[in-house]
């Protein structure tokens, strides 16, 4: 089993305190500052989000390397940008919470020598299957386009 951790700090109120992200596994990070006009106003500072669909990005692309390795199928190159859409719900303390609605994939990948069916079900299959798609219970949509326009091949 491999354990991997990050560390977040915060001093002061919810709108008016401020905080540090690092990651502790590696130093990848070292305490980015964040505040509340960083999450939800624009302002300079880190997104404790924008890092969970960063990951999450990351994560896609090694699902999909992945998958194809186990068929059979090269890999030239994959683009992931993830989207995390942001919403409100009732559940903070003056009735006024933060959720997150969603997370839209989208992929550009060259997978030369498959047809555009068997692309769909790959990068579906990575969508579904990636380690931290399981661990979340929003909606992770996707949308998957070809790199290049190479042979098809049957498979």
């Amino acid at each position: 089993m491999t354990v991997v951790s990050g560390h977040a700090q915060w001093y002061g109120s919810f709108k008016g305190g401020t905080g540090s992200l690092s990651t502790k596994t590696t130093d990848t990070i070292h305490e980015a500052p964040y505040t509340y006009a960083s999450r939800f106003e624009g302002a300079p500072g880190a997104i404790p989000e924008e890092l969970l669909v960063t990951g999450h990005a990351g994560c896609y692309n090694h699902a999909l390397a992945n998958i194809a390795l186990k068929v059979g199928v090269t890999v030239e190159s994959i683009s992931t940008t993830a989207e995390l859409t942001m919403g409100t719900d009732d559940q903070g303390s003056d009735g006024h919470g933060y959720s997150v609605e969603g997370i839209h994939f989208i992929v550009k990948a060259d997978l030369p020598g498959i047809t555009d069916e068997a692309f769909a079900e790959l990068t579906e299959q990575a969508r579904a299957l990636c380690s931290i798609s399981k661990i979340l219970k929003v909606p992770i949509t996707l949308d998957a386009t070809r790199a290049t326009t190479s042979t098809q091949v049957e498979r």
